[in-house]
């Protein structure tokens, strides 16, 4: 069920966001290579901690056998890792590295989340194209994210623009509303036909995060359960906020 957030629900969605877009705004001014992955995410457990929140992926069990709760504040991804990458002291980011950021923030009872991808030291020209394509597939997806549009709007209009752009989404993972739950209803897909799925109305929260493959969209589990990687190697990037629909412009609760 889609829940409709109250006004004072949205006051507290608000709040645990901001943490979120604070602790990006400390990582990319920390970020740099020479750091562990390990680094940022002491430091974003820090940010996330003084400001009154706690991090919601940590310790996350997504209740599959043989899987274990999630470790750490952060999903720290870099390359050819799509998503759920688990921040290690032995992972070393080097310049020009594509590290793909996905972080939960938990605050009186409402979760915020938000995925960035940043491109450290001096980038690549192809590196930077899929990070600034993934990005703006955001931004044309949430043209479409207000009261009386179909979900399925939104999907069209990610998948197509990443399509447009010569690169693959992700459909194994996908978006979804958020809440007093990490995950709610509606399941949000990077792709699909306009004009299907649920009408949105003014109060969904909604957690839109674009996955973005370099090459062909095929992708593979590691052994840890959780990182999942291109099957070909390929760059991969990721963009996400928490929106609230309204009933006209959305508004990017995850951004300052």
């Amino acid at each position: 069920m889609v829940t409709i957030k109250s006004k004072k629900e949205i006051e507290y969605m608000r709040d645990v966001c901001k943490v979120v877009a604070l602790t990006y705004k400390e990582l990319e001014e920390v970020i740099k290579p020479g750091m562990s992955t390990y680094e940022l995410d002491k430091i974003a457990e820090k940010k996330m901690r003084s400001l009154g929140a706690i991090p919601a992926e940590k310790g996350y069990d997504i209740g599959v056998e043989g899987v274990p709760p999630f470790p750490a504040t952060l999903c720290v991804s870099v390359n050819d890792e799509v998503i759920h990458g688990i921040p290690s002291k032995n992972k070393i980011i080097k310049d020009g590295d594509v590290v793909s950021i996905d972080t939960v923030a938990l605050k009186n009872g409402y979760n915020g989340d938000a995925a960035r991808t940043f491109i450290v030291g001096k980038a690549s020209k192809e590196a930077q194209r899929l990070v600034d394509a993934t990005k703006q597939a955001f931004f044309e997806g949430i043209k479409y994210a207000r009261a009386g549009m179909r979900l399925g709007d939104i999907c069209h209009a990610i998948g197509e623009y990443v399509h447009s752009q010569g690169y693959s989404v992700v459909r194994e993972f996908q978006g979804h509303g958020i809440g007093k739950q990490m995950h709610e209803d509606p399941g949000i897909p990077n792709y699909g036909k306009a004009g299907r799925g649920i009408r949105l109305q003014a109060g969904m929260t909604l957690a839109i995060e674009p996955m973005v493959i370099q090459g062909k969209p095929n992708i593979l589990e590691l052994e840890d359960r959780w990182t999942i990687v291109t099957e070909d190697g390929s760059l991969a990037a990721h963009y996400e906020n928490t929106i609230l629909i309204t009933e006209k412009e959305p508004e990017i609760l995850t951004m300052l």
